[in-house]
């Protein structure tokens, strides 16, 4: 199957950021992918965290939702949809959301336009280098379940950003074990120098499968400068294929065969010790 991760440079504005996402999904069906990811927040880097109040969805609607959907049907592929703001339900049956969080939702759908699965991130970035300050918990309410979904025969892992961090997640999604892990991410210039590809290899070796990650790759209008480097990986850590900066399109097949070979020469997964799993 061929893959593609698609790499944005997102601004404030949600129309804007749906034209190009819609353009880069043509393309890379155009080239033969049959299944594409978009990054964290393809839809909207805002100015400030609380842009994402104001452009929050409800479940099943809302114009970033549709186009997801409309852009599967069209192409006959599979989304991965980076993530975009949710509301989140009160249980008082009007779904109005909460005032002051959202959630950070990972919505896939299928190459006929339904919705095959959603994942919300469940790990919230923080960071304080006296430079830069990030805490998703100003905004965000974090997600309480991995999630994976069957695409084509495939298992997929879905992921999302600073989840990367957290190995425990991706083993909690290998049983049965996953064909593909996906890490929609806007990661930091300054932490993805130091960690970005480190990790991705290291899912990928660990779980003996692809890694896909589409990601932010530029200097957004808010000052923030992510570090792109989207890029697919192979089940014994090899980086198939990369994209620095800016926006574009890393296309890379993913394999069975070679998560097979992986898999029954180093039998890592069955040498694991059932009270760690």
């Amino acid at each position: 199957m061929l893959i593609a991760a698609l790499q944005t440079v997102s601004t404030p504005r949600v129309d804007e950021n749906l034209d190009h996402a819609r353009r880069l999904i043509a393309q890379a069906a155009e080239a033969g992918a049959r299944l594409v990811g978009l990054p964290e927040y393809f839809c909207l880097m805002g100015l400030t965290d609380r842009d994402k109040l104001a452009a929050a969805e409800r479940p099943g609607d809302g114009p970033i939702q549709a186009m997801l959907a409309d852009a599967a049907r069209r192409h006959g592929v599979w989304i991965i949809g980076g993530t975009l703001p949710m509301r989140i339900a009160t249980g008082t049956g009007l779904d109005t959301g909460l005032p002051d969080r959202v959630l950070n939702a990972s919505c896939v759908f299928a190459p006929d336009g339904t919705l095959a699965a959603r994942y919300d991130k469940m790990h919230l970035f923080r960071y304080d280098n006296g430079r830069e300050n990030f805490d998703e918990g100003r905004v965000l309410q974090a997600g309480s379940e991995p999630v994976t979904f069957d695409a084509d025969g495939l298992r997929v892992g879905l992921s999302i950003c600073y989840d990367l961090r957290f190995p425990e997640l991706y083993r909690a999604m290998m049983s049965p074990p996953c064909d593909l892990l996906a890490v929609p991410a806007a990661f930091t210039h300054t932490t993805g120098r130091a960690h970005w590809e480190l990790l991705l290899r290291a899912r990928a070796v660990e779980n003996q499968c692809y890694v896909i990650a589409p990601a932010q790759g530029g200097l957004h209008e808010n000052g923030r400068r992510t570090f792109g480097h989207s890029l697919v990986v192979d089940p014994w850590g090899e980086v198939l294929a990369m994209r620095e900066e800016g926006e574009g399109v890393v296309l890379a097949t993913l394999d069975p065969a070679r998560i097979a070979q992986v898999r029954m020469q180093l039998p890592a997964l069955t040498h694991r010790q059932p009270r760690w799993m």
